[in-house]
C-alpha cells in the first residue's frame, strides 16, 4: 500500500475511527485502526465489538492495499503533524511497519495483520430511512441526559428509538429515562420507517453519532432487531442495540398534573444554578415555594449555608411547595430551547412534568424529592 493524502483530511477521518477503540483491551488487533486503500479513497475502520465505525477521505493511491495500525498513536502523530501537510502512507507487507512522512518527520509504527481485524458482520435491515442530521441531533441531544448509568438495569443503559403514536399521528420518538427523570422527543416519521423495530441505542453509540450530526445533511439509518446503523457519504456508524426491553414509559408520564406554572426557561436556569452553589453536594435539594405568580427558590446545607432567590412566574393555582435534586431540574431546563418552560404538578409527592412552551413533541417527567 503506498497513498498521500492531506493532513486535515487524515486527521478528521482518523480522529472520528480511533474514539470507538477502548483505551483497555486484552485484544492487541482492537487497538489498531484497519487502513484500506483502493481506487481514490482510503477507508479507516476500527471496532470495540459493539461499535464499527469507517471513516472515508479522499487519497492520491499509487498502490492499493491494506493493514492495521495502533489507532490512538496514529492518531496523536497525525495531529502533531503540520496543517496543510502532504502525508504519505507506505506499507510494502512484508515488513510489519507503516511508514509515515510528512516534509522531515518520518516514523515507522509496527501494524498487525489485516486478516486478524475483525470486521462486523452485514445484516439485513429491516427499515431503511433518511433523517436530516439537524432532527436526529434533536432527538439524541434532548434526550441522551436522561440515560441511566446503573449497570443492573442494562436496559435503560441508551434511547429507546422507536414508532409511536404522537399527538398528530405516528411520530419517529427517542425516550431516555434513569427512574429519576425521563425525556420523551418526537420528529415526523421519515417515509420507510413505518415498519421499524423498535430498539435501545447504547450509550457510547448516542456518544459516536453525535459527531456526525454537526452539519445540515441527510443520515441514511437502517435499523434492524440486533443492530441500527447510520451512514452520511464518509462516515458510517455501526452499533449493536441493547438486548433487552425498555419499560412501558407511558406510565410514569402525568395526565392528570393541573397546576401550570410558567418561567422564563433562561432565568430559572440561572437561579437554580445560582441558589445551588452553596450545596456541597449536587444532589442537594432545591425547595420551590410557588404562590400568587411568585416562585422563591431555595437550598439549605447546614455544613456551608443557604441561599433564596425570588423569580416572577405565571401561576393561580393553590399554594405548592416541592423539592428537587438541583442537577435533574438544571439538566431538564437546561434542555429548552423556547423562552418560556412550563411545568405542571399534581402534588409535593408525584412525578412533575414539563414542556418547552406550548410544544407538545418534547415532554420531560422528573421525580421530586422530599425537602
Amino acid at each position: 500500500m503506498k497513498i498521500s493524502i492531506e493532513r486535515g483530511a487524515l486527521l478528521r477521518a482518523v480522529g472520528q475511527a480511533q474514539s470507538v477503540v477502548e483505551r483497555r483491551n486484552t485484544i492487541p488487533i482492537l487497538a489498531n485502526v484497519l487502513i484500506e486503500a483502493q481506487g481514490d479513497t482510503v477507508s479507516f475502520r476500527a471496532t470495540d465489538l459493539d461499535i464499527e465505525v469507517v471513516d472515508t477521505a479522499p487519497a492520491q493511491v499509487e498502490r492499493a492495499g491494506a493493514t492495521t495500525v495502533n489507532a490512538v498513536m496514529f492518531h496523536e502523530i497525525v495531529r502533531k503533524l503540520p496543517d496543510g501537510a502532504l502525508v504519505a502512507l507506505t506499507d510494502d507487507g512484508a515488513s510489519g511497519r507503516l511508514t509515515v512522512q510528512a516534509g522531515r518527520s518520518h516514523f515507522g509504527l509496527a501494524t498487525l495483520p489485516k486478516e486478524d481485524f475483525p470486521v462486523m458482520a452485514s445484516a439485513e435491515y429491516d427499515a431503511n430511512f433518511a433523517v436530516p442530521a439537524p432532527v436526529l441531533r434533536r432527538l439524541f441531544d434532548k434526550s441522551k441526559f436522561a440515560i441511566s448509568t446503573e449497570e443492573t438495569r442494562y436496559y435503560l443503559n441508551g434511547v429507546y428509538m422507536h414508532v409511536a403514536d404522537g399527538d398528530g399521528g405516528r411520530v419517529l420518538r427517542c425516550v431516555a429515562t434513569d427512574g429519576h427523570r425521563l425525556a420523551r422527543i418526537d420528529a415526523e416519521l421519515p417515509e420507510g420507517a413505518e415498519e421499524m423495530p423498535g430498539v435501545i441505542v447504547p450509550r457510547k453509540a448516542v456518544g459516536e453519532l453525535r459527531k456526525l450530526l454537526d452539519g445540515d445533511q441527510e443520515i441514511a439509518v437502517s435499523v434492524s432487531e440486533t443492530k441500527v446503523r447510520f451512514a452520511t457519504p464518509d462516515i458510517t456508524l455501526t452499533s449493536k442495540v441493547i438486548d433487552g426491553t425498555f419499560p412501558d414509559y407511558s406510565r410514569v408520564i402525568p395526565t392528570g398534573n393541573t397546576r401550570k406554572m410558567e418561567v422564563d426557561a433562561d432565568e430559572f436556569t440561572r437561579a437554580v444554578d445560582r441558589v445551588a452553589t452553596v450545596s456541597s453536594e449536587r444532589s442537594r435539594a432545591v425547595k420551590m415555594q410557588i404562590e400568587d405568580d411568585r416562585l422563591v427558590l431555595s437550598v439549605n446545607a447546614p455544613d456551608s449555608g443557604n441561599a433564596e432567590e425570588e423569580l416572577g412566574v405565571a401561576y393561580d393555582s393553590e399554594k405548592l411547595e416541592i423539592g428537587f435534586n438541583a442537577k435533574y431540574l438544571l439538566e431538564i431546563a437546561g434542555q429548552v430551547d423556547r423562552e418560556n418552560a412550563v411545568f405542571l404538578f399534581n402534588s409535593s409527592g408525584d412525578p412533575t412534568l414539563m414542556r418547552e412552551g406550548n410544544d407538545p413533541s418534547a415532554v420531560y417527567v422528573v421525580m421530586p424529592m422530599r425537602v
